[in-house]
């Protein structure tokens, strides 16, 4: 298996190799491990337990072990210069530029966003084509390549969305982005998630076609800063008095969720959809979130947890963002008594059924489950639960 390896995982790493031959690795800052750690990495590459394919380093002054160098298959990047940094940066802006007045970070996203705005208009985007970057890359002797194959990926038919970005769709992005019967979302967030397309490029076309899709990318930007800033919302809430929500957590009720087996329409193909393609639309992700934490009042990680299984565009910041505010737990989340009806939001995002239709094929029929819970029962409930846990009364 191929891993991308953090400092802490290099220890279970190496004592789950001598178990399963030949673990492929690649290391993603290898500036982080210390001359201890690279001789225990040295032994077991020596030994044949790990392949050693790859590693970078921001880190102009690393010293590489040399004798794991010897044995890494490809190109360790090193040695570049501030403006290259920067280039390998997964954000338009650095996340500790855009601070309120008290140098604090901002846990709100408005503020944030005219903070982010302001401080993008000051700046002088630059590109920096890779290749021309070619020659700051340590050089090594060419080892035989590993196959993909070897590294466990099978063939697929699978199309993914172009790259390009279609400026077509991008104009009318604020028109149309709500309807998922339509295919006119820009569907570039898988490639931003694989670095495959650069957010710069996509931020600058964003400012000069639509300023809704520039919005939508700075609140991309906004889960990442609140995720480096405060990393414990990976397995908690950021109102850390939602963590006190008892959450029913039925087992069955969250089967028949993830199979679209939940008779609201709307949600069932939406989790089709995703089941099936890896993806699914922006406001059906909204409508399914809200739909598992209050309708069925099951913790917000569990379903965080299987769009992060499922979704080919998943990046944890913004995967974890959405799903704290959809279940109202999160940094300007929406609040905790907004609570989607899935009825109205299909009256009015797909009137005509054409989404519902194309995913769920039996709906109409008596094939077709009734709903597995009524809606304002459901919403009661979860307004109950909540105010308990916030300690509020009516």
């Amino acid at each position: 298996s191929a891993i991308s390896s953090g400092v802490k995982e290099l220890r279970e790493i190496i004592v789950a190799a001598k178990s399963q031959q030949n673990v492929i690795l690649f290391i993603d800052e290898i500036h982080r491990f210390n001359k201890g750690q690279q001789d225990a990495l040295l032994g077991a590459v020596e030994k044949g337990t790990i392949t050693l394919i790859g590693a970078t380093t921001e880190n102009p002054s690393f010293e590489v072990n040399s004798a794991l160098l010897s044995r890494c298959q490809v190109y360790i990047l090193k040695a570049l210069d501030e403006k290259d940094l920067i280039q390998l940066l997964h954000t338009a802006i650095e996340k500790d530029e855009i601070l309120s007045g008290q140098g604090k970070s901002y846990t709100v996203y408005t503020p944030y966003k005219n903070k982010w705005r302001e401080e993008f208009s000051k700046i002088n985007l630059e590109f920096f084509p890779s290749e021309n970057k070619l020659s700051k890359l340590y050089k090594i002797d060419k080892l035989k390549n590993i196959s993909l194959g070897d590294m466990t990926f099978i063939d697929s038919d699978f199309k993914y969305p172009s790259k390009e970005i279609n400026q077509d769709i991008v104009k009318d992005y604020d028109k149309n982005r709500d309807f998922p019967a339509k295919e006119e979302t820009s569907r570039i967030s898988l490639h931003l998630r694989f670095g495959t397309v650069s957010v710069r490029e996509c931020v600058c076309k964003a400012k000069e076609l639509n300023d809704v899709w520039f919005n939508e990318l700075i609140w991309r930007e906004f889960f990442m800063m609140i995720l480096n800033n405060y990393p414990d919302v990976v397995n908690n809430s950021f109102r850390k008095e939602y963590d006190n929500i008892k959450w029913l957590n039925n087992q069955a009720d969250f089967e028949k969720w993830c199979n679209g087996k939940t008779g609201y329409p709307i949600v069932d193909a939406g989790m089709r959809q995703l089941n099936q393609t890896g993806y699914m639309h922006n406001r059906v992700r909204l409508v399914t979130a809200s739909f598992l934490t209050k309708h069925l009042l099951i913790d917000w990680r569990w379903g965080e947890r299987y769009f992060a299984e499922k979704l080919l565009d998943y990046e944890l910041s913004s995967n974890n963002g959405n799903w704290q505010w959809c279940a109202g737990t999160g940094c300007d989340a929406a609040p905790y008594f907004r609570v989607f009806s899935p009825d109205a939001q299909t009256e009015r995002f797909d009137p005509k059924h054409e989404y519902i239709k194309k995913w769920v094929t039996e709906y109409g029929t008596f094939k077709y489950p009734k709903p597995m819970i009524e809606h304002k029962f459901a919403r009661n409930r979860a307004l109950a639960a909540y105010k308990e846990a916030l300690g509020k009364s009516d």
